[in-house]
């Protein structure tokens, strides 16, 4: 299994300047392949393959000498990384599937002025290693670094970034990993997501929604303002905008241990979970709930419940996006049509008279129809 590790590193200003190179060096390989496959398309209506344009890189490094101050095998990395983007576009264009922002578009030229950079080196031979307080990184050398857990496995690549509050991190994508499953519990639950409640469990449990980013809205307002207010260019400019990447940073941070929290903690507790599948982009569409709905993240809520249910060795269901899971009384089964409506928080039921709290009876609907699925 693969598995990865991210770790923040302190690179000196030497290894600053390299990095920087590298960078650039990867950006300028991108702009240049992609224009090619561009032109070729235009001139013959036919596509160059990856295969050619690994021997086209070959040539351009003898013909521009400064690509060789980047590590090789980041720039091959850029190549493949562009072949696989064209790959999964005419993957969506064949499958007639609408191209948009949530799913595969036409690869983009890179911009000198995009403030998150990136660039993966792969392992060959002993050129990543980690250490106890460092890693070695191919061009870069030794680098201080965080290393906050033991890596597992063999390594098999070095993903270096820098945020644009100017951070340094390095994820380390490992194989070979083994991770122990949690102990069965032979317990079961299903989720229902929310904006009030982040999520509300089929055993009543309510877990609070922190909303991040509405408690920085101010703050972040604010620098905004300043930000907007700057001459471009001008180094004040530039400091604001790494204050206003701050606070992006700091919700995002707050918002990823929050979930990481979360889903440990139901992987561990219970063997079956049932969730609901969201269409979060045609949801994102009402400009009224729009902001909230981005701030609570269900879509990374239930990616980190997939991968660690397979980690763990549990079990993730998916129910129908438009199961009446809220309308339908979990004791017999009646349709309450009149629940459509999001200001009915409590209801009783016409048919059997069971008084049901909304987010409470939807959960334990998921649980059910998870269950039957199962079955």
């Amino acid at each position: 299994m693969e598995k990865c590790y991210k770790f923040r590193i302190y690179p000196n200003i030497e290894q600053q300047i390299i990095m920087s190179k590298i960078f650039g060096c990867c950006r300028f390989v991108f702009n240049r392949f992609l224009a090619e496959r561009i032109e070729a398309y235009k001139a013959e209506k036919k596509t160059v393959s990856r295969f050619k344009q690994d021997k086209n890189l070959t040539e351009l490094k003898k013909e521009l000498t400064w690509l060789k101050e980047s590590d090789s095998t980041a720039l091959q990395a850029v190549i493949q990384n562009l072949d696989s983007a064209y790959q999964n576009f005419f993957r969506c264009v064949k499958s007639g599937e609408k191209i948009n922002s949530a799913n595969f578009g036409f690869p983009k030229f890179k911009s000198k002025r995009d403030n998150r950079n990136s660039y993966k080196s792969k392992t060959v031979g002993k050129n990543i290693e980690v250490y106890e307080k460092s890693i070695k990184l191919p061009k870069v050398g030794l680098v201080d670094c965080r290393v906050s857990k033991q890596v597992e496995g063999r390594i098999i690549s070095a993903t270096v970034s820098q945020n644009p509050s100017g951070k340094y991190f390095v994820s380390v994508c490992c194989t070979d990993v083994e991770i122990e499953p949690f102990e069965k519990t032979g317990a079961v639950t299903g989720i229902d997501v929310g904006i009030k409640d982040f999520a509300v469990l089929s055993d009543g449990d309510k877990i609070e929604n922190n909303k991040y980013l509405r408690k920085s809205e101010k703050k972040l307002i604010r620098e905004q303002r300043k930000l907007s207010r700057k001459p471009k260019g001008s180094q004040n400019r530039n400091k604001t905008r790494i204050k206003v990447a701050r606070i992006h940073e700091k919700i995002s941070n707050q918002r990823n241990d929050f979930l990481h929290n979360l889903t440990t903690d139901l992987v561990k507790n219970y063997d079956v979970i049932s969730v609901e599948s969201l269409k979060i982009k045609n949801m994102v569409k009402n400009r009224k709930l729009a902001k909230s709905i981005s701030d609570v993240s269900w879509g990374e809520f239930v990616r980190q419940l997939e991968y660690k249910c397979e980690w763990y060795g549990k079990t993730l269901v998916k129910i129908p996006t438009f199961f009446a899971s809220s309308q339908t009384c979990h004791v017999c089964g009646f349709q309450n049509v009149a629940v459509k409506d999001l200001a009915v928080r409590s209801w009783i039921c016409p048919n059997c008279g069971a008084n049901h709290d909304r987010d409470v009876n939807a959960a334990v609907n998921i649980l059910k129809k998870g269950i039957e699925q199962l079955a």
